[in-house]
């Protein structure tokens, strides 16, 4: 028996966590966004890569932090909601950092994370420059970064006015700073091979 949801209907993540099929969804504002079943083979080497470069540094330094892949649900509530029937945004980025231990439940994590990257598709293209990045901002995501496979990456830092500060565009050998772990740096030679 298939799922049948009705696109032009305002849902909840109450109503999400009953979603029965192997389908892969988000919420924004409550609409359903249909995610790509599967990534592309770079599409998942970059993801893999800054994974674990976040992850080993981690590791090494400890401290309250972690990294999640997706599917991970981030709930973004726009004032603080709670309770899962009052909640209609939830995302599934590519890579959430939460040093907040207290976000952190058994469904994901509830608020903006530290930082959050996206790795560009073409299906996902749009969604993750326009959508995603005004709902991040909105949401007071600290860090957001949007790899273009075999490319760049953009990195869009949150101001003190609540508005990301233009992106800065990293491409070549360079090492990208992660603002949200002091002394991190991502070395784009070994993201890019």
């Amino acid at each position: 028996m298939e799922l049948t949801l009705n696109p032009n209907r305002r849902y909840t993540y109450a109503d999400y966590l009953t979603w029965w099929d192997d389908k892969r969804r988000e919420l924004i504002d409550g609409f359903i966004k249909v995610m790509s079943p599967a990534a592309s083979l770079s599409h998942a080497r970059i993801s893999g890569r800054i994974y674990h470069a976040v992850y080993n540094y981690i590791a090494l330094h400890g401290g309250q932090c972690e990294v999640f892949t997706a599917p991970f649900d981030v709930r973004l509530p726009k004032n603080g909601e709670k309770e899962d029937n009052e909640i209609h945004t939830v995302v599934q980025p590519d890579i959430c950092l939460v040093c907040d231990p207290s976000k952190l439940d058994e469904h994901g994590c509830i608020g903006a994370p530290d930082m959050i990257v996206e790795v560009l598709s073409p299906s996902t293209r749009k969604h993750d420059l326009n959508d995603k990045y005004r709902l991040y901002e909105t949401s007071g995501v600290k860090e957001y970064w949007v790899a273009e496979p075999k490319s760049d990456i953009t990195v869009f830092l949150l101001q003190e006015d609540g508005a990301y500060a233009k992106g800065i565009v990293y491409t070549g050998k360079v090492k990208i700073p992660v603002h949200s772990l002091p002394g991190l740096e991502i070395d784009m030679e070994k993201l890019f091979v």
